[in-house]
């Protein structure tokens, strides 16, 4: 169960799990003094980063020079992001973090290819997949255990065959929309 919350969670993992690892407590303390005047693709030097933004990006000051600029400036504003954080979100991404590392190499691949499979899609798409992963959410959990146990169930045949009806209904749906709108035009 835990690698299915991976799975859907997974881009969150990536996007702070760089500063997840470095030093949270002082993550706090990070004013946001990302200068807007460097733009994207300008390299961050290290000497303009803050006292607190050079502790927390410490891992990487070694390299940081050699980085691309548009992964420094990532780092940076995931800096920003963790100071926003509650002391319970930062404790779900610890946890989280830690899950991430536990997983095996292959695991952890495929997560970033679903991560940017997902992110290659279309932005409706992206929008209609996160609403039904909301609405699967607020099942209760009793009911989304049984979905899941009944998708575990089929075979790799049967998985394709619901996808592909999905598919269909959405094409269906998506041209009775459309044949509307013209009547109405």
């Amino acid at each position: 169960m835990h690698s299915k919350k991976l799975k859907h969670s997974g881009w969150l993992i990536i996007c702070l799990s760089l500063v997840c690892s470095s030093l949270p407590s002082l993550a706090s303390d990070v004013e946001p003094s990302i200068n807007q005047s460097q733009g994207i693709g300008k390299s961050v030097d290290w000497r303009s980063l803050s006292v607190k933004e050079q502790a927390l990006l410490a891992p990487f000051a070694k390299g940081w020079e050699e980085l691309p600029p548009r992964r420094q400036q990532r780092l940076r504003k995931g800096i920003k992001r963790w100071a926003q954080l509650t002391p319970e979100q930062r404790e779900r991404v610890k946890k989280r973090f830690a899950r991430w590392q536990q997983l095996p190499p292959e695991k952890r691949q495929r997560v970033r290819n679903r991560f940017e499979h997902f992110m290659s899609l279309p932005p409706a798409e992206r929008q209609r997949l996160r609403q039904r992963f909301r609405d699967f959410r607020n099942l209760p959990p009793a009911q989304r255990a049984t979905l899941r146990e009944r998708w575990r169930q089929m075979s790799p045949s049967q998985r394709r065959a619901v996808m592909e009806r999905r598919q269909m209904r959405r094409q269906i749906n998506q041209q009775r929309r459309d044949m509307h709108r013209q009547r109405r035009h």
